[in-house]
């Protein structure tokens, strides 16, 4: 271009229409009501305590400082417990997921069919874990069983959801070619589904096995074991310097899990 010359014409970002504008307004309108609503409810004018109230804090950052590895083995053998519950309860919850992963998406079975199942995750999620772990409690008893078993059911129900988005999203023409060859609807799932959802489903497996990691220490309210047990008594006994020991304990333990399903992750996507 010589100079002088025209300069290139800046490309004007698309506009708007007013419909749109107006559906943003009212969602981001509507949010901010909410907070608004909920400001008394939630007690967020009592936030200013959370300065007021420094000395008590640091009085017990100070005997968290100093944790108590007194009963160390324990803590680990507790924790080992968990992850055992973690990753029991994750297995199981893909036994539940995958069926209705499948049966789930939209594109995949007719409206008769995933809307109910969609119904079904929708419950199995949304129950919490401590009322799923009360009622498998009630059925045998207090142990890991009873927490495998409720962390199986939330996982199930949320693995669900997301299964059947992951294959909503796929790419219909490598099931269409299997079709055409005459292939059964098992093969086409097989052939056509599996081999392009196997990562995202692993990814979001893995990454609910280090959420059931923590969630597992919160069913020994319910008598389900592991390390929660001795992380409440010594809150409830006012021994942060074990409570300390024993959050050292898990968030090393979390780390590991976390570290090596990364690692796992980046291969697989």
């Amino acid at each position: 271009m010589s100079e002088g010359g025209a300069s290139a014409a800046v490309p004007r970002a698309p506009s708007r229409g007013l419909g749109e504008r107006a559906f943003d307004l009212a969602i981001w309108g509507g949010l901010a009501l909410l907070l608004l609503a909920g400001f008394r409810e939630a007690e967020i004018g009592r936030i200013g305590q959370l300065f007021t109230g420094g000395g008590n804090m640091r009085q017990m950052a100070a005997e968290f400082i100093r944790p108590n590895f007194t009963d160390a083995g324990r803590y680990v053998a507790d924790m080992w417990l968990t992850v055992q519950m973690a990753l029991w309860g994750t297995a199981f919850a893909l036994v539940i997921a995958i069926p209705l992963g499948l049966a789930g998406a939209r594109n995949m079975t007719p409206v008769w069919v995933w809307q109910p199942v969609r119904r079904i995750s929708d419950v199995l999620r949304s129950v919490p874990d401590l009322v799923v772990g009360a009622i498998f409690v009630a059925a045998v008893g207090l142990g890991p069983l009873a927490g495998v078993m409720a962390l199986a059911v939330n996982t199930g129900g949320v693995l669900g959801k997301l299964f059947s988005e992951a294959v909503e999203a796929i790419d219909r023409a490598p099931v269409e070619g299997i079709r055409a060859t005459g292939a059964a609807p098992l093969q086409e799932i097989a052939w056509g589904v599996m081999p392009q959802v196997a990562p995202l489903w692993t990814s979001y497996a893995l990454y609910r096995f280090e959420s059931n990691a923590r969630s597992a220490t919160v069913l020994s309210l319910i008598g389900a074991g592991g390390i929660g047990q001795p992380l409440f008594d010594s809150i409830n006994s006012f021994a942060f310097g074990q409570t300390s020991a024993i959050v050292i304990v898990i968030v090393i333990a979390v780390s590991i899990i976390d570290l090596m399903s990364q690692g796992i992750r980046t291969r697989l996507l």
